[in-house]
């Protein structure tokens, strides 16, 4: 599982603080200059905009063009501070902004929360296994249709031991779950190349 990525701007102390421990974080770092550094950034990288950033003022950084959610800027500027408070608010800010990432997750016109494992569209819910929100996930990352075996592997972490009719019927009774709820035939597509949602 990657690491949430924690981005440190103009805060090069805290920075090389945390990079000397790293290996023990739960977060991977990253640290810029200044907010313009920054900002060059995040123009190439559009999901920094859901990362945690962390100044020690807001003053000397302007993000509102930038449409970034405030919610995930972190100041510290009440020094001095213990080492082990920082990290504590910082993960705390982690588990929070993972909270509200993953109760919103849009697939095609769909809203997608893991949290409560449901899938939404026009105020009707339907309620997800675990398995077929591993499913609906994996398919939505890939740009063309993966085979049995693919899912197989990817999905249940199963080599070729795993009965192909497993997956199958789990696929099977998505789709119809989906077609049922929403009268939607289309939310996964079948191909003679396998599975696949667009």
């Amino acid at each position: 599982m990657n690491k949430q990525i924690v981005n440190l701007v103009q805060f090069n102390e805290l920075y090389k603080i945390l990079n000397e421990i790293k290996n023990i974080l739960s977060f991977d770092l990253k640290g810029y200059k200044n907010a313009g550094e920054f900002l060059n950034d995040l123009h190439k990288n559009n999901s920094l905009k859901y990362s945690t950033i962390i100044i020690n003022s807001k003053n000397n950084f302007k993000l509102n063009e930038e449409n970034i959610d405030m919610r995930n800027i972190l100041v510290f500027n009440n020094f001095p501070i213990q080492l082990s408070k920082i990290i504590d608010q910082i993960n705390v800010q982690l588990i929070k902004q993972k909270y509200n990432f993953q109760s919103k997750i849009n697939i095609k016109n769909y809203n997608l929360n893991l949290n409560s494992r449901v899938i939404t569209k026009n105020q009707i819910d339907l309620k997800l296994t675990e398995r077929e929100i591993d499913i609906i996930l994996f398919l939505q990352k890939q740009n063309k249709p993966k085979k049995i075996e693919v899912l197989q592997k990817e999905i249940w972490h199963y080599s070729s031991d795993l009965e192909t009719h497993t997956v199958e019927t789990h696929i099977y009774r998505l789709r119809k779950k989906i077609k049922e709820q929403f009268n939607d035939e289309k939310f996964i597509l079948s191909y003679k190349d396998g599975y696949s949602i667009e």
